[in-house]
């Protein structure tokens, strides 16, 4: 692969030069290595299936990622093929012959990156011996019964011994660099740098593994980070040996990098390490090539989310759907992390405040969270039965009443309407009436729970007395259950069920980064957020005014619980007070800010961190310039000029607020100018020199 010419990379504020004249762009190898690889577990698998794409534009055949083999996954997953680079092949032909099974093949995603699988359970039987090398370079003893540590430490050997017979055949020129994700692949980079391998590190943590157990025991975890007991705390959780894989990841790392800008004050703590750079996590973003497409897609989800209404509320639909406004909350039950617990409370009062003011407005709030289940609840079944057989009743008396309409018409008459029903339809839709009767209340769970007398949500539900009574505006359903396009109650994926809402709420007190207020924004639906979340830190550096763009964030760090659940529904109430054209507004302003979220800017602080490892680990083939690495705070959007579409500020102060009020705020809000203005805002992270057509770029090809 002879290009002839030096290495010159540049990210957007660091430049990377080396001195090897005779060092080919094409030699340098980028590999990527986590446990979700092809492996979905959580947000981690979402990281690195959607950077996937920019990845591997900016580094063409020379990018590789590195996962467990898991055969149910590979097979609808994986390509499989013969790995295209000899250096590869014959590292891999080495390990095969020792009696380990490595795959190889395209991952199926966009951008197609190849992937190298090793199959954990062939390799089970160098489990002790491996345990012992670990234990001699680290003293860090592995249990027997923690079955995932004992899988970490076969997959990081073979990471190991896989790198260590790739960097052989180079002689020791700086041709790799292997970025690690997680404690579960920490083992590989802590043996790579003990075994002195000729490899640039780059560790990235997504959540610190104490962070997340401490969160979840309800402490008051980010006002008193300096003060734990950090081995003691790790001990009394039984994670004290998965708590120093972890740490001894992140001090052998060249590179070591997180999230968010609140992860690194954990990590600070509790890693005692604070990250080189802070890499945000971002999405592919897919623009409609029509500019209003996305609200056309919102009110075709939200009809179909509205017939589930129908079905599930059956006999109390005394309410009016045209003004009835969707909330959701989804993500891993985590009652007390993910803010569930909060999100109830504020419901609460959020129900007394509409109840209060007599408002017309009804909420219904999902609750996407799966739990242990045994089936569909029978009631919830029999609603969506019933929801069917009214309509199958309308249609056929609607059929029968055109035909009859039809030909009065076609005689010259006009039809007496009196007579044009007969008293066999009339007796039709009265029965179809009297089955819409119900005796009890529509269920707040569409499931069976499994010791649904422990469940949190529905104990706080069952405490705060929120059962979907006549006289509540406010409406629970809890939904245990990822959402499916084939589930005969709500037939929708959860993109699609996401496009049909209004507003989702993630108050979460422990999130890291939070992909789903992320997914709302791409997707224009407003959303809730905390300052706890990376996603909520990242946009108030990046938004003048969240609010006004439909990006809420509750203060959970520097209020009491009570004042931040007082917050919380402030905003939801505020949001309830919203008229149509303001919601429709608005969701134009969330969705332009979708730009900030594309992986094709975010990528540049991974690029920055592979530019950093290089420098740090062969100081004499490469250098950095001696220039500030990039900042999140890059630029700001400012505060849209049509300020009252923005809830905070449509409050009206007096009762009796006029339809031309309403009219008058409306034109002040040019859509066009408003979207080229914030258009201005996003600073391209590369202007990129013309190519000839068909040509991909290289690493190193990018320039300011």
């Amino acid at each position: 692969m002879p290009l002839g010419r030096s290495l010159s990379m540049t990210s957007l504020n660091g430049l990377l030069q080396c001195e090897d004249e005779d060092l080919p762009v094409e030699d340098l190898l980028l590999f990527e290595i986590s446990w979700e690889v092809t492996n979905k577990v959580g947000g981690i698998y979402t990281v690195i299936q959607t950077k996937a794409k920019t990845t591997a534009d900016e580094w063409g055949e020379n990018y590789f990622l590195i996962g467990p083999y898991f055969e149910q996954n590979v097979k609808t997953q994986v390509e499989f093929s013969e790995p295209p680079n000899p250096a590869v092949k014959k590292a891999m032909d080495t390990m095969k012959s020792q009696g380990c099974q490595v795959f190889f093949g395209r991952w199926l995603i966009e951008g197609s990156p190849y992937v190298l699988l090793f199959d954990i359970g062939s390799a089970a039987w160098n489990l002790d011996k491996w345990k012992g090398e670990f234990w001699d370079v680290s003293n860090i003893g592995i249990p027997f019964h923690d079955r995932e540590a004992n899988d970490a430490v076969i997959f990081g050997s073979l990471t190991a011994w896989f790198l260590k017979e790739l960097s052989c055949q180079f002689d020791d020129k700086p041709n790799i660099i292997a970025h690690f994700h997680e404690w579960q692949a920490g083992v590989g980079l802590i043996l790579s740098r003990s075994r002195k391998l000729p490899v640039a590190t780059i560790f990235t943590t997504h959540a610190t593994l104490l962070g997340r157990y401490l969160c979840a025991a309800s402490l008051d975890f980010y006002n008193n980070l300096d003060q734990f007991d950090i081995d003691k705390e790790a001990g009394e959780r039984q994670i004290y040996h998965r708590y120093c894989m972890e740490r001894a990841s992140v001090h052998c790392a060249h590179v070591f990098t997180t999230v968010s800008q609140i992860t690194a004050t954990e990590a600070e703590h509790m890693l005692k390490k604070s990250p080189d750079v802070v890499t945000p996590n971002g999405l592919n973003i897919k623009k409609f090539s029509a500019m209003h497409e996305f609200q056309n897609l919102h009110s075709m989800y939200k009809a179909r989310i509205q017939e589930f209404i129908r079905g599930h509320f059956y006999g109390h639909l005394d309410f009016d759907l045209d003004k009835t406004l969707f909330f959701f909350i989804a993500g891993r039950y985590e009652f007390s992390n993910k803010g569930a617990d909060m999100f109830l409370e504020a419901l609460s009062r959020l129900n007394f405040l509409l109840r209060v003011h007599k408002t017309d407005v009804t909420v219904i709030v999902f609750f996407i969270m799966p739990a242990k289940t045994n089936n569909f609840n029978v009631e919830t079944l029999k609603g969506q039965a019933v929801r069917k057989q009214l309509w199958d009743t309308a249609q056929s008396v609607k059929e029968k009443f055109g035909r009859k309409l039809y030909n009065a018409l076609l005689k010259g008459e006009i039809p007496d309407l009196n007579k044009i029903l007969d008293r066999d339809d009339i007796s039709i839709m009265k029965r179809a009436i009297f089955s819409t009767q119900r005796h009890s209340l529509p269920p707040v769970t569409t499931h069976n729970m499994i010791d649904d007398s422990n469940d949190p949500i529905l104990n706080t539900i069952r405490r705060i007395g929120l059962f979907n009574n006549r006289t509540d505006r406010v409406k629970v359903i809890l939904h245990p259950e990822f959402l499916s396009s084939t589930s005969p109650l709500l037939p929708l994926d959860y993109e699609e069920f996401v496009r049909g809402c209004h507003l989702g709420v993630f108050p979460s007190y422990y999130e890291p980064w939070g992909y789903t207020p992320a997914e709302c924004t791409v997707m224009g639906i407003p959303s809730v957020t905390t300052n706890l979340s990376g996603f909520g830190c990242f946009m108030q550096e990046h938004v003048a005014d969240p609010e006004a763009y439909g990006i809420y964030i509750v203060d959970r760090r520097f209020r009491s619980p009570d004042e931040s659940c007082n917050q919380l529904t402030h905003f939801l109430y505020s949001f309830c007070q919203q008229n149509r054209r303001q919601r429709i507004i608005q969701r134009n302003r969330t969705e332009r800010l979708s730009d900030l979220l594309d992986w094709k800017y975010l990528g540049r602080y991974y690029m920055h961190a592979r530019h950093l490892a290089l420098s740090r680990t062969f100081p004499d083939k490469f250098e950095m310039e001696r220039s500030a690495p990039p900042k999140t705070e890059g630029f700001r959007y400012p505060r849209p000029s049509s300020v009252p579409p923005s809830p905070s500020a449509s409050q009206h102060s007096s009762p009796h607020h006029s339809e031309a009020e309403d009219e008058d705020e409306d034109e002040r809000y040019d859509e066009d100018e408003e979207a080229e203005r914030d258009r201005q805002n996003i600073k391209s992270p590369f202007s990129m020199g013309a190519l000839p057509q068909g040509k991909k770029k290289q690493h190193g090809e990018y320039r300011n």
